[in-house]
């Protein structure tokens, strides 16, 4: 589709007036804002939803299934409106910058915004995060196709929507450029923290200017961190550390699980069913999970004794704590359901929530211990929350510094670090991949801190097919052949048959013995002197499976099949030439 003449003309204009430097960060300000926006207006909505359907409706019995309905609902725009897989949305912002060359649709500029409002606000066991980050990433991928911007400017507008969507809807912008450049931009250099922290100031702006401080949550600190502690928060760590692993494993298992049954509509019933069985058994359950999260920061260790979900003695407590471990192994279950059966969002929150509930019950139980010291359990449950998101998201500074905002200042940095150390190389010895990689490492699909496959990657077959090679079908005879060599400025000539499937190769090597021969060329066929190319191509192939069998093979040149039929060939220069076009715009800097 053509540009509009005003954008044709402001284009032309921009190139004269404002490098790509400066106009990047003209950028950078606008696409923070609009996520921000978003990030506000996903998050203002769907709390109107929760409180129409929990405090506006008084249908008591319908509440356990609302999540189903709203997978339901999910299921169907997704499929049969923008016929689109959800599935989790960072993966696929990951996946969009390693294969697709920073191309989002432009559908995605909305799509999760609109599904997650349903999944989520109908309380659906996910967060909001992963479906805003999308729909930020979407937005600065579009702004860059639309101001005709190269893959390296696309891709950091990619990190400041994410940077202003999560900077939005936490009110926190460092925490926003961390995670931008922490997960999405991974290895991306200094000079690209400059966009990065517009975007977010930006991001906290709308959500200051429209939100004052409505947050997510935000708590104020009132005890201290004691050195003494500090054994406790490395069992901590160590704890997040294994809930991690088992949040990551147990979120697959679930949705593999799940994702058998190919009917959508039954897969978004049988989910949603048995995410209703979920809450009914655990309530907490239910939804983000951070009305819990504030219960428990805003409770004493006396109040937590007494909670929302059981009133008990303390010769009782331990029923509690079960009822407490028993939220630990099942919110990823019906994380994975949510998510699965088709709705929509992400595992940003469930991260945060069980942080909270291992922090508060390991101090909880410590705190029964006799001679021990008396832990903070809102502390504990702050510095949980830190541990299970660096785990889990392999993304330690992200955690440190979410937390830090939220709280306001830098008391518990201490414990913060240790915790988020230890959960990260706890994970990291049992899962070498973060949550969101490594899916896409499995299918060979990204490539981490490896730029060479990460830049073959970009390379797709159909981009780089040459078709000016001259064909001839296999009846005919070395006669033909010479008249083709006349015109061609190419020594490989293709041998397709009449339906057009390859056949074979001749190049002027095969017949240099016998092209002066004239008194011949009407004896020898195509067939008896073409012979079999080294191995064939075919389109849909990843660029490392295609260098494979140039290394395999040692040919130079070879031939690309497309739906059975001869499509053209693929030669190493061609390659190594659009690699080097690529490496120009790789780099972040």
């Amino acid at each position: 589709m053509s540009n509009p003449r005003w954008l044709h003309r402001f284009l032309v204009w921009r190139i004269k007036h404002i490098n790509n430097n400066d106009f990047t960060l003209i950028l950078s300000a606008i696409v923070g804002t609009l996520a921000g926006l978003a990030a506000v207006s996903l998050k203002e909505s769907v709390h109107f939803i929760q409180h129409l359907l929990q405090e506006g409706i008084h249908m008591k019995g319908l509440k356990l299934f609302y999540p189903l309905i709203g997978i339901l609902l999910t299921v169907l725009i997704s499929r049969y409106w923008w016929k689109d897989r959800l599935g989790h949305g960072v993966s696929d912002v990951l996946l969009s910058i390693a294969q697709k060359s920073s191309k989002m649709l432009r559908s995605r500029t909305y799509s999760r915004w609109l599904t997650s409002l349903f999944t989520v606000g109908f309380g659906g066991s996910v967060g909001l995060e992963a479906p805003i980050v999308v729909t930020g990433s979407a937005i600065g991928s579009n702004f860059g196709k639309v101001m005709h911007l190269d893959y390296k400017r696309r891709t950091i507008l990619i990190g400041c929507g994410a940077a202003g969507a999560i900077s939005g809807i936490f009110n926190s912008p460092i925490s926003g450029v961390i995670f931008s450049s922490e997960v999405i931009l991974a290895g991306a250099s200094f000079a690209t923290f400059i966009p990065l922290l517009i975007a977010a100031v930006c991001g906290s702006l709308v959500s200051l200017t429209l939100s004052g401080s409505d947050v997510l949550f935000s708590f104020e600190l009132t005890e201290s961190f004691y050195a003494a502690e500090t054994p406790y928060f490395i069992l901590l760590g160590i704890f997040s550390g294994l809930l991690s692993i088992y949040f990551i494993r147990v979120n697959y298992y679930v949705e593999y699980k799940i994702k058998k049954v190919k009917n959508y509509l039954l897969r978004g019933t049988i989910g949603g069913l048995m995410l209703a069985l979920v809450v009914f058994i655990f309530p907490p359950i239910y939804g983000e999970g951070y009305g819990t999260i504030k219960q428990l920061l805003n409770s004493s260790h006396e109040v937590f004794l007494n909670t929302g979900f059981f009133s008990l003695e303390n010769s009782y407590l331990f029923i509690l704590w079960a009822f407490l471990f028993g939220i630990l192994l099942i919110k990823p279950v019906a994380t994975a359901l949510t998510i699965g059966s088709g709705g929509s969002g992400g595992i940003f929150a469930p991260s945060l929530f069980l942080g909270a509930i291992l922090g508060a019950l390991f101090a909880s139980i410590a705190n029964y211990i006799p001679a021990g010291p008396e832990l903070s359990i809102s502390n504990f449950a702050l510095v949980g929350m830190c541990g299970i998101m660096s785990g889990v998201l392999s993304a330690p500074l992200t955690g440190i510094f979410l937390i830090a905002e939220i709280t306001g200042g830098y008391t518990l940095f201490v414990p913060l670090m240790i915790v988020s150390a230890i959960s990260t190389m706890t994970t990291s010895y049992f899962e070498k991949y973060s949550f969101y990689t490594k899916k896409l490492i499995e299918r060979n699909q990204y490539s981490p801190h490896d730029q060479d496959k990460q830049l073959l990657d970009q390379i797709k077959i159909n981009k780089i097919i040459e078709k000016d090679l001259m064909t001839i079908e296999p009846d005919k005879t070395m006669s033909d052949l010479i008249k083709l060599v006349r015109k061609s400025k190419r020594n490989i000539f293709p041998v397709v048959d009449s339906e057009n499937k390859f056949q074979g190769i001749i190049t002027l090597d095969d017949i240099r013995d016998i092209m002066f021969d004239s008194d011949k060329y009407d004896q020898i066929t195509i067939a008896s002197i073409m012979h079999k190319a080294p191995a064939e191509i075919y389109v849909g192939e990843s660029m490392r499976e295609v260098m494979s069998k140039f290394e395999k093979t040692g040919a130079w040149n070879l031939p690309v099949i497309q739906n059975g039929q001869y499509a053209g060939f693929v030669s190493k220069s061609r390659i190594f030439n659009t690699y080097r076009s690529k490496l120009l715009q790789f780099k972040l800097d």
